[in-house]
């Protein structure tokens, strides 16, 4: 019992600088990532602002195209008109002219009634003239109004585009410095769960049936239940004590607001449930022999909060093999400690 005291107090003094490490660490990711996640929904909104009033403008360059050609058909129209009348004005002068002539030569009062006829007809179609000159004089400065809108439009356009880039441009460039700083810190902290492991292999013991694969710590079922049983075997629980009490010891350094959880993870061999056992399949099994073990946690004090349970039944294997070594190595009850 004395042994087991020391050793558990020599353990305690390798966690402080440690967690406090890994503590420093996991606040400066998150802050990086929270400064991301701002900077990104800002700039997104301004984006999307942009290409919102883009969209307007291009329905209102549509909107204005269409009117400048209905204009310019009607201005086209209006000359053709004018045409028309001074070509008719001609023609009556010429008539007037040659009535007139007429009404000096005889001196008649029907070459004085056409003549006074004709040049009622000539004053009409000036007039007639004159409001068309009107209406196509009109049309240009409406025109001309359209294609100053028009050209305002394009400015703003391409304003709004060169903004657009640019801001985009900004947005790749904090991504890769982002990108740049979490893989940095990954690697930090790659180091740092290696160490975590070291310092959990030695409070469990260098045992075979323990052993680290990834980022998770591995220990056989074998250690804590019977074949096609979901109850901690009791020479399996001292193992989960000394599990337990470094999560309590981990609890109280790690910051209340990092969302840390371990994981327990049950998994199972390939071969079928026997017919008629207590449980129906690989999954149902390891998963209540996942909750076997979190439940024994939460019994020695570590927030429930803390603590998820996973089956994966054979679903997850380590060995591809069919031996009996591979069975045996695929029976596992892995931990990972990791984000909620």
């Amino acid at each position: 019992m004395a042994l087991a005291r020391g050793r558990r107090e020599r353990s305690i003094d390798y966690w402080p600088g440690f967690v406090d490490a890994l503590s420093t660490l996991v606040l400066g990711i998150i802050f990086l990532l929270t400064v991301f996640a701002v900077v990104q929904f800002f700039l997104s909104q301004e984006v999307t602002g942009k290409d919102t009033a883009l969209a307007r403008l291009s329905a209102r360059i549509q909107q204005l195209t269409e009117l400048l050609s209905l204009e310019q058909t009607n201005k086209v129209s209006l000359e053709d008109q004018l045409a028309q009348l001074r070509a008719s004005l001609a023609s009556s002068e010429t008539e007037r002219d040659r009535y007139k002539g007429l009404y000096e030569g005889i001196g008649g009062g029907d070459a004085q009634g056409k003549v006074t006829e004709l040049t009622g007809k000539l004053d009409a179609e000036k007039q007639i003239s004159l409001r068309a000159l009107a209406q196509v004089e009109v049309l240009n400065q409406q025109i001309a109004a359209l294609r100053r809108q028009l050209a305002a439009i394009e400015v703003a356009l391409n304003a709004s585009e060169e903004k657009n880039k640019e801001q985009q441009g900004k947005i790749t460039d904090l991504g890769q410095r982002l990108n740049l700083a979490l893989a940095h810190k990954v690697a930090e902290l790659t180091k740092y769960r290696s160490n975590f492991f070291g310092e959990l292999r030695k409070i469990l013991g260098d045992r075979p049936d323990m052993r680290i694969v990834g980022d998770r710590f591995v220990l056989q079922s074998e250690v804590f239940f019977d074949t096609g049983n979901a109850d901690l075997k009791p020479e399996g629980t001292p193992e989960l004590d000394k599990v337990a009490n470094a999560l309590i010891d981990l609890e109280k350094k790690i910051p209340a607001n990092i969302p840390w959880v371990l994981r327990v993870d049950g998994h199972t061999d390939v071969r079928p449930i026997a017919p008629g056992a207590r449980f129906k399949s690989n999954c149902e099994l390891s998963t209540s022999r996942a909750l076997s073990v979190v439940e024994f946690l939460i019994s020695k004090g570590v927030e429930p909060r803390r603590l998820v349970a996973a089956g994966f039944g054979e679903f997850d294997p380590i060995d591809p093999g069919k031996t009996e070594q591979a069975y045996r190595r695929n029976r596992r009850i892995e931990f990972k400690l990791t984000e909620r």
